[in-house]
């Protein structure tokens, strides 16, 4: 296994903040929708750090992905219909910009209720607005439309991903998974 992607295969970089970051982004939505129950009011100020602090992580992460995408190589494409193949661009750059929008939105709506962002208890961000009681609600919906919105893109992505495994039985998924071979590799990847 490589740590860069050639034609055909994603590198270990690519695959890990592929994983790493759904994962955060999953388990931190679910997170978010749980803080509710929280038995006490600190227990839910803890959590709710918590939950901005690995919101902050993700944001971070995508940046270096990014940054990783643009110098990487990335395999060549399936064989596709043409509609697939721009379905599967829309849906990817959807991805890319919901795991972006959703940890800003988040600290814009941290933002307009004027509480501090610590990231971990290390250190404070600096407010991306003003203080602003008109905004809160709308900030807070949009945080949370984002994230449902990115459950739908990503409900697509997933099921694109199967249908190619199952119905196509091409490399598309296991190209990304973590010790995915290709169909076609004898003994691992050249």
């Amino acid at each position: 296994m490589t740590l860069r992607s050639d034609a055909h295969h994603w590198g270990t970089i690519a695959k890990s903040f592929h994983w790493v970051v759904a994962l955060a982004i999953l388990g931190n939505g679910v997170f978010g929708l749980c803080m509710d129950l929280a038995g006490n009011p600190m227990r839910k100020i803890n959590w709710l750090a918590l939950h901005k602090s690995i919101g902050l992580t993700v944001l971070a992460l995508m940046l270096l992905r990014l940054a990783w995408r643009w110098r990487d190589g990335r395999p060549r494409e399936e064989l596709a219909p043409r509609w697939q193949m721009l379905a599967s661009r829309i849906v990817h750059l959807l991805l890319y910009l919901l795991a972006l929008a959703l940890p800003l939105s988040g600290w814009w709506f941290n933002s307009v209720t004027g509480k501090p962002l610590q990231f971990f208890k290390l250190f404070n961000l600096p407010a991306l607005a003003a203080k602003d009681d008109a905004l809160r609600h709308f900030s807070h919906a949009l945080h949370e439309y984002l994230f449902w919105f990115l459950v739908l893109v990503l409900v697509a992505h997933v099921g694109a991903a199967l249908k190619h495994h199952v119905f196509d039985g091409d490399d598309v998924l296991r190209r990304m998974l973590p010790f995915g071979k290709s169909r076609n590799d004898k003994g691992g990847n050249p």
